[in-house]
């Protein structure tokens, strides 16, 4: 039988599923196999879906479940999208009454389906958005947009605003995802535009794709200066190559160049960049400040009066700016909470727990109880990490190479943090991305440096934000650091983050220096493998205590724990791909 919501049209036989895995034949339908079921329901800020044009700064309810009906390379949603079906069992049953109870209980906006795509829970999105209009509440989803005409008039009347994500301009782009054409897209976004909703476009920038940014803006700005472009700077996750990461360097020349012609253009996965800004489109003047807030999102900072600007000309904000604004706990929220499921399935990985009905169980126990809370802030924590590990590993019954992988881990901490404890300390400044975004207070990567024998500079940060938040010049020249790290997430080249230092007159003793240090991808948060990171930064910051040998470490790390030995051209950003 023909599945008729996306155009993918996949003929399922009798009790098959359908390519997104969500979708079965029964009997004489096609029906969900996991109806009313979701991995996420919690409140979030509209920017964290992202959405930045419409009621900006509002509370919604973010809903999502899991599954997909693309399978793009280097999917920032992997392992909720196109993980094993081991990891369904997180899949949490809620009626639409229940949900909307919760929407307005947290006194949210309305209901956002984002991070994995609505197609795949297309019948019980359809009831929530039903209930949801019944009760005032708005509706909305960010989706690859690959829906049938037909699947689409149903959702128009019941849909606010829309994010649609573009994967290029071209049908061989669309192949690359494991879908035959790019039309359906193109088609899809114009209907929703001229239907009245609210739409926003992303579009994801791979290096030496920026025609297909472009073209994507040509088309955009063709329906309407007016809508929102967000740049999606490429981060590879899963098998995609690294090659294809641009910098945040390039794609802010991409994203000044497209500017040029269409006013709001956003740069996202660019920490400390001002692109995240909306500017008024005749005097440029800044009307909402904005900082990255995790992959994919963002976070307002501040707001000149009514978001307006002083010379009268209308920013097309749909609905009214919040003066009231809601920060997420921990991962929960927009792509963060898939980061934590990506670090939990790196130690499920590391000791080797590959029973699928056994690790359902434990994706289920996990999110009954809430264990992300607690999660997030063990993992801040270097030597707490072994109680994240003990916890899989009884669940999973992997007691034994749990217990290995743990000792290996506090054998080094432990070797590392006394051979340092009386050592003069020098100061060392962790940023993610460009110089003024600085990792937070509590992270993982500032714990390491004090475990190191290094005085991180960023204990002193107050505010927090997600990895971290944007900082002055002053409060930087105040840190002083001897030693810079730059995260070993959402990146930057050592040489353009020197040459933003130069350009800012960053004129710290590192930068003197020219001790700037980035790190192997992922090594320094999250994967088990952050004891390399430890190694590598120990080298650095007591080169005369210690010379551990890289290259050789990581072999035996990753031959022991991963069953293959170290290869630095396979590298991404994630978690636990290796």
């Amino acid at each position: 039988m023909k599945c008729r919501i996306c155009e993918l049209g996949c003929e399922i036989k009798q009790g098959g599923v359908g390519r997104c895995r969500m979708m079965t034949h029964q009997d004489t339908e096609i029906k969900e196999r996991f109806p009313h079921s979701y991995s996420t329901l919690f409140p979030i800020s509209i920017e964290t879906m992202p959405c930045l044009h419409f009621y900006p700064n509002h509370k919604f309810l973010q809903v999502s479940s899991m599954g997909c009906n693309f399978s793009c390379p280097g999917c920032i949603s992997e392992i909720l999208t196109m993980g094993e079906d081991a990891i369904f069992g997180a899949l949490k049953k809620q009626t639409p009454e229940k949900i909307i109870e919760k929407a307005l209980k947290e006194k949210c906006k309305g209901i956002a389906f984002c991070i994995n795509d609505p197609t795949v829970s297309f019948f019980s999105f359809l009831e929530l958005a039903r209930i949801s209009r019944k009760n005032n509440l708005l509706v909305g989803f960010s989706t690859n947009g690959y829906f049938t005409e037909q699947a689409l008039e149903h959702l128009i009347p019941l849909t606010d605003f829309v994010n649609i994500g573009f994967k290029g301009a071209s049908d061989d782009a669309y192949k690359d995802c494991g879908v035959p054409s790019s039309a359906p897209v193109f088609r899809n976004f114009k209907r929703l535009f001229e239907a009245g909703i609210h739409v926003e476009a992303a579009i994801i920038h791979m290096k030496d794709r920026e025609d297909d940014v472009q073209k994507i803006a040509r088309f955009v700005a063709a329906l309407s200066r007016d809508i929102p472009l967000q740049v999606m700077r490429f981060v590879p996750f899963g098998e995609a190559d690294i090659k294809f990461e641009p910098t945040i360097k390039e794609s802010t020349a991409l994203c000044e160049t497209v500017g040029q012609t269409m006013p709001y253009v956003y740069l996202f996965n660019a920490p400390g960049t001002s692109l995240l800004n909306t500017r008024c489109p005749d005097c440029k003047t800044p009307v909402i400040f904005r900082e990255l807030f995790g992959p994919m999102g963002a976070r307002n900072m501040q707001a000149l009066p009514d978001a307006a600007c002083a010379c009268g000309k209308p920013v097309p904000f749909k609905g009214g700016y919040a003066l009231n604004r809601y920060d997420e706990h921990g991962f929960f929220g927009g792509y963060r909470t898939t980061r934590a499921f990506e670090m939990l399935h790196a130690i499920l990985v590391c000791i080797g727990a590959d029973d699928p009905e056994k690790i359902s169980r434990l994706w289920a126990d996990l999110m009954e109880t809430d264990y992300l809370k607690d999660f997030h802030d063990l993992v801040q924590l270097p030597h707490a990490y072994g109680k994240i590990i003990d916890r899989l590993a009884e669940k999973t019954h992997c007691i034994e190479r749990g217990n290995l992988l743990k000792n290996t881990l506090q054998k080094t901490l432990d070797l590392i943090t006394s051979k340092s404890r009386n050592l003069t300390r020098p100061k060392v400044y962790y940023a993610m991305g460009y110089p003024l975004f600085a990792l937070n207070a509590e992270r993982f990567e500032t714990n390491l440096v004090e475990a190191a024998g290094g005085t991180c500079t960023n204990k002193g940060l107050t505010r927090k934000g997600k990895p971290g938040v944007t900082i002055s010049r002053e409060e930087f020249m105040a840190m002083n650091p001897d030693i810079i790290f730059i995260s070993g997430f959402l990146s930057c080249p050592v040489s353009d983050f020197y040459d933003d230092c130069i350009t800012r007159d960053l004129g710290v003793p590192a930068v003197k220096n020219r001790q700037i240090y980035d790190h192997f991808p992922l090594w320094d948060f999250g994967s088990p493998r952050w004891m390399l990171g430890l190694m590598h930064i120990a080298n650095t910051l007591h080169p005369e205590i210690f010379n551990f040998d890289m290259e050789k470490e990581a072999n035996a790390f990753y031959t022991l724990f991963f069953n293959r030995p170290f290869d630095a051209k396979k590298a991404n950003r994630s978690f636990y791909r290796v």
